[in-house]
């Protein structure tokens, strides 16, 4: 997780929403990525999506299990569906989204097993940073 939170602070370093996510398979990190939809303009552009992107070059499949994402923050509806389409053994959360989350605060789409896949889920992995990444984020952006 700590890899993520070096991402999303790259984000805030870039005026984004401070999210970031990594892609671990055997013990390696093998793909990052941090928000850029404003920097990009492309609602696409989250951490998650970009990660996803970035392990399926570099492994050379869409298919990424034996794969597992670190995210600082409960992903939305579209990353969700993404690590399911993606077969992410697990996605481990570092925050809630109590706004936007689709791994059990708005919806569940990680692990209802209504889907073909599902990932096994976890939060709370280093809460207390991650969220403070979010809270001074918005708060700064409330000014």
């Amino acid at each position: 997780m700590k890899e993520a939170i070096g991402e999303a602070r790259k984000a805030a370093g870039a005026g984004e929403v401070p999210i970031g996510a990594v892609i671990v398979r055997d013990g390696q990190v093998v793909a990052r990525g941090y928000n850029r939809t404003e920097t990009e303009k492309d609602p696409t552009m989250h951490a998650e999506m970009i990660a996803i992107r970035e392990a399926v070059r570099v492994l050379g499949g869409w298919r990424l299990s034996g794969c597992s994402m670190y995210v600082t923050a409960e992903p939305c509806v579209m990353c969700a569906g993404a690590c399911i389409l993606a077969r992410l053994d697990a996605v481990y959360a570092g925050t809630e989204s109590p706004k936007s989350g689709a791994a059990g605060s708005v919806r569940d789409i990680l692990t209802s097993g209504v889907l073909n896949h599902a990932s096994v889920y976890e939060v709370g992995i280093l809460r207390g940073e991650c969220a403070a990444l979010l809270k001074e984020y918005f708060a700064a952006l409330r000014k």
